[in-house]
């Protein structure tokens, strides 16, 4: 039977094999995919290897806090890159067992010129790949408004840089007004080229609005440029649809998104300077536009100006003539008018003497016709009215005798139908009633129409035809019921 190990034992035996095999540090090739800093300042590292995009190895990694302290500023001064996730590293380890935690690299060296020269390769052929991909100028093709005025700010909202730019463009010495907004991102560390990203897609929902973009940054580390030479952010502004302007902040150092910006300058100030020395060209420019404008006026006014005098000195002199000849033409006409005039008034007199001789005579013979039909009317309409006037007589005498028949026997029967009425109420008067033997009986004034209405003790009044009687309730019956006072 083969021998059984606890796992203790087995990972004792790990530890003396990989010891056995590696007795002294190894240098190693390796991408940092993750790392941690934790209070006591060792750093947690998970190193992998890729072949096309696939990770083929993976391991722990560990430097403690008195390695580190010295091998990162090391590192990040003679690379200019920062010692973080993403990057290339040749580091010396020694491989270490632990029974409890497995298998980890202690980090003790690191050699930064291989770094380098990754760093150069990639940014080598990051260029390549957007030269090759046909987008590499494709910013700088893009037209820059003659004075772009709203500019979209791609900066964080502390950097110095971004205040220095905002002063330098609101206190120009002519007073130009520039529209900005700030789209926060961060401009440095992991966390960079995403928030730099997501900025960029959120001024692209506002493209129609501003003129350019501007990505700033204050100074810093050359370390701090690394996330300015990635292949996803430069993509991204070299198909940007408005013209991109860098102002990293470094003199020396040209990132990668410098070189495929539509323009490049140092400094965010050297940004806002230039904007504003674009507003102040444009500006002279209209200042000169308007002089030369001035004098072509000027100088337009004049020339017109003579040929206006000399257009109405020939006005005058031809005014004069056609005034002059009209004049005459006039006075002919009116002599000519007031002969026609006196002709057609002559004319119209006469012609209006024998109308209105005509018109008499008429007038007259019309008259005498009226009067005779009149006459004539006025007779016929006496002799119809006198027949008319006889028939309505004769036809109200006889209504006057049917209508006193029917009123005669209209009162007569009213008569009866009073004196009937007359008997039943001397019948139902209530002095007749009691005369008959009945009588009337009283609580309060009010007249009792049941027993239900009394009680024991009640005053009640009876009255007779001849008088009254009061009394009170000593006993009550009520449908064979009897009720007696207590």
């Amino acid at each position: 039977m083969e021998q059984k190990l606890s796992l203790s034992q087995l990972n004792a035996l790990i530890k003396e094999a990989l010891f056995d095999a590696f007795p002294s540090t190894v240098w190693v090739v390796a991408e940092i995919s993750e790392m941690k800093e934790n209070r006591s300042g060792h750093c947690y590292l998970e190193l992998i290897e890729k072949e096309e995009k696939e990770i083929v190895a993976r391991s722990r990694a560990t430097i403690w806090s008195y390695t580190y302290r010295m091998l990162k500023p090391y590192f990040e001064t003679t690379t200019g890159q920062l010692f973080t996730q993403g990057i290339k590293i040749l580091v010396q380890v020694t491989v270490e067992y632990h029974a409890s935690y497995g298998l980890s690299l202690n980090i003790k060296d690191i050699d930064p010129t291989y770094t380098v020269g990754d760093l150069a390769l990639q940014r080598k052929e990051i260029i390549e790949r957007l030269q090759n991909e046909g987008v590499f100028s494709m910013n700088k093709e893009l037209e820059l408004p003659l004075v772009p005025q709203k500019i979209a700010i791609i900066s964080s909202k502390t950097a110095a840089g971004y205040q220095d730019f905002q002063n330098q463009l609101d206190n120009n010495g002519y007073g130009f007004q520039f529209y900005t907004h700030l789209f926060e991102a961060y401009m440095q560390g992991a966390e960079a080229v995403p928030t730099i990203i997501q900025a960029l897609e959120r001024i692209f929902q506002y493209e129609d609005f501003f003129d350019a973009v501007v990505i700033i940054r204050g100074g810093g580390a050359t370390a701090d440029l690394s996330s300015f030479d990635n292949y996803e952010l430069a993509l991204n502004i070299t198909q940007f649809p408005l013209p991109v302007i860098t102002g990293i902040g470094h003199e020396k150092d040209d990132t990668i998104i410098d070189l495929v910006a539509h323009t490049r300058l140092k400094t965010p100030t050297a940004v806002a300077e230039f904007l504003v020395s674009g507003m102040e060209r444009f500006y002279e420019k209209l200042l000169q536009l308007e002089n030369d404008i001035l004098s072509l006026v000027r100088e337009t006014l004049q020339f017109q100006h003579g040929n206006m005098e000399r257009m109405a000195e020939k006005l005058q002199y031809l005014v004069s003539g056609f005034i002059s000849d009209k004049n005459m033409r006039l006075i002919k006409l009116g002599n000519e008018f007031q002969q026609n005039i006196n002709r057609f008034s002559f004319r119209r007199s006469v012609e209006l003497s024998n109308f209105k001789h005509d018109v008499k005579s008429a007038v007259s013979m019309w008259s005498i016709k009226k009067e005779n039909r009149f006459n004539q009317k006025r007779r016929i309409l006496k002799r119809v009215a006198g027949e008319v006037l006889l028939q309505e007589k004769s036809k109200v005498k006889n209504l006057e005798s049917l209508t006193g028949k029917v009123v005669q026997n209209f009162v007569m029967k009213e008569k009866e139908r009073i004196h009937l009425n007359e008997s039943s109420v001397r019948l139902l008067n209530p002095e007749n009633v009691l005369k008959r033997g009945y009588t009337l009986t009283l609580k309060e004034g009010k007249i009792i129409k049941s027993v239900s209405d009394l009680q024991i003790a009640d005053n009640i009044e009876t009255r007779f035809a001849d008088g009254k009687v009061k009394s009170k309730i000593t006993k009550k019956e009520n449908n064979g019921s009897k009720k007696n006072n207590i």
